[in-house]
């Protein structure tokens, strides 16, 4: 393409860097510890889990800068194209003392080996930025995806809640640049295209969504790097080649959504964090499972479009948005088609998408006055852990309660995230009652067929998703008694 540009650039601490030296699977963390010798960004486990890689990505979002944790590990250098990267070496005070966040982690013993703590820090310094004055629910969400061995936790959580009194927010480097650095990403924004390297190295940021469309049109072959969640562990894990690549995530097109005629629209560069905002407040019981994906790092990465268009069968928001009833706008080129989300999932490995098309956006209709909507997710642990069934309901019930409509979907019951239809035509039309709800959990063996791995046997996940909508029925049938206890709630 004529006048694109051959190099990328990004502001790192305060730096501004320019270059043309990259490869499209070179992490950001290589490129940082390799490269620039900045070594207080771990790597541990290299696929996103443990956090000491944490660093700070600041971008634009309709003009204002938005700092946020990501793992160094899986997000690719190309990726920060546009944006300022923020590592823990940038904390450092200009008289040597330390940051607010490292001098309480050291009063109140929040570290041990110290392998861990640089990723602890950014990950409170991120948490700092946005709530000065956090929850220990708060801490612990935020800490999700930040793994330590030796404290316990609890000095850690303790250090978080008082930050605060060590420095005010106003004093923050990064609070006393916005302004600069606001500037200086605003001035790079002239819509030019990104292009570097050729055969095995070659990748493109297109420089808009039209220009993005025509970029895969053109290279349909090319891998689509969004959040790199998923991707990303393609390389760190797998060793896999996906040149040539197409990098999404600066797109701010796809990271719209907003609500009309009684729907949502998530754009599909929406991160699960961004996501969250809008559909919990609509749906707490989406947000609720939201707070379940990964860590804070992952889900400020990883977008709803890819976790739709990898096509797997224990993605998390596909069950529960076809209970809702979403359905699903693709692109190719300058044309574009609908269709029900539920629809777009053929077999494993196989999603109803051409060559050089892609899912731009998803619509979800708002829940019907009076309509009840829940989604369990079950792992071998609570939290930031891969699914091992999930269920996904929906229900409106008639004035003679009777179900007048009713979707029910599995994650990891099948190859594909699928609606229970023989269970879903076991209660439309009849009274909403325990003695129906058993006829329906009953059908669930017509529905589905799951296979024993690692996550779970196939009998264990039958089980699962039985009791998960019978749980269902319970929360819906006016029971004082908790069906889910959380702590916070509890204590």
């Amino acid at each position: 393409m004529a006048g694109a540009r051959q190099h990328i650039r990004f502001l790192l601490n305060g730096e501004e860097v320019t270059t043309g030296d990259v490869r499209p699977d070179e992490t950001l963390l290589d490129y940082l510890r390799l490269r620039r010798t900045l070594s207080g960004t771990k790597e541990g486990c290299a696929e996103g889990d443990c956090g000491a890689c944490t660093v700070l990505v600041g971008r634009l979002s309709d003009g204002e800068l938005i700092y946020e944790g990501v793992n160094a590990c899986i997000r690719f250098l190309a990726s920060v194209d546009g944006c300022h990267v923020v590592t823990v070496e940038h904390l450092k005070r200009a008289d040597g003392t330390l940051h607010p966040v490292q001098q309480a982690m050291v009063d109140h013993h929040g570290s041990q080996c110290g392998f861990c703590t640089p990723g602890f820090v950014m990950g409170l310094y991120a948490l700092w930025m946005r709530k000065p004055t956090p929850s220990e629910q708060d801490i612990e969400t935020a800490l999700q995806g930040n793994l330590c061995r030796c404290t316990g936790y609890e000095p850690i959580v303790k250090a978080a809640k008082a930050i605060s009194g060590y420095g005010a927010m106003k004093n923050e480097p990064l609070v006393a640049e916005r302004a600069e650095v606001t500037s200086i990403l605003k001035g790079w924004k002239d819509g030019s295209r990104v292009e570097i390297g050729d055969a095995g190295e070659r990748f493109i940021i297109p420089g808009s969504l039209d220009d993005f469309a025509d970029a895969y049109e053109a290279n349909p072959d090319a891998t689509i790097v969004a959040g790199s969640t998923d991707v990303g562990l393609w390389v760190t894990k797998f060793m896999r080649e996906i040149a040539p690549v197409i990098f999404i995530g600066g797109l701010e097109e796809l990271r719209q959504f907003g609500k009309s005629d009684g729907a949502i629209t998530i754009g599909a560069g929406v991160s699960y964090t961004g996501a969250r905002e809008i559909l919990a407040a609509a749906m707490p019981a989406f947000g609720d499972l939201i707070d379940r994906i990964g860590g804070d790092q992952v889900r400020n990465m990883g977008t709803i479009g890819g976790n739709i268009a990898n096509g797997s069968p224990i993605g998390d928001t596909p069950p529960p948005l076809i209970a809702l009833g979403a359905e699903l706008t693709l692109r190719k080129g300058s044309r574009r088609r609908t269709m029900p989300l539920e629809e777009f999932f053929i077999d494993y490995g196989k999603q109803d998408r051409q060559p050089g098309e892609f899912v731009e956006s998803v619509t979800v209709p708002l829940p019907a006055k009076g309509a009840h909507f829940s989604a369990h997710k079950i792992t071998k642990r609570r939290d930031e852990d891969i699914t091992a069934a999930l269920g996904a309901y929906y229900v409106e019930l008639a004035g003679d309660g009777t179900v007048a409509a009713v979707r029910i979907a599995y994650g990891g019951m099948a190859a594909t995230p699928k609606r229970a239809r023989s269970a879903e035509a076991m209660l439309i039309g009849r009274p909403w009652t325990a003695e129906n709800i058993e006829a329906a959990m009953d059908a669930l063996s017509s529905d589905f067929t799951p296979i024993s791995d690692m996550r779970a046997s196939a009998d264990y996940r039958m089980l699962v998703a039985r009791n998960l909508l019978k749980r269902f029925f319970i929360e819906t049938s006016g029971t004082k008694k908790p069906v889910t206890v959380k702590r916070y709630e509890a204590a």
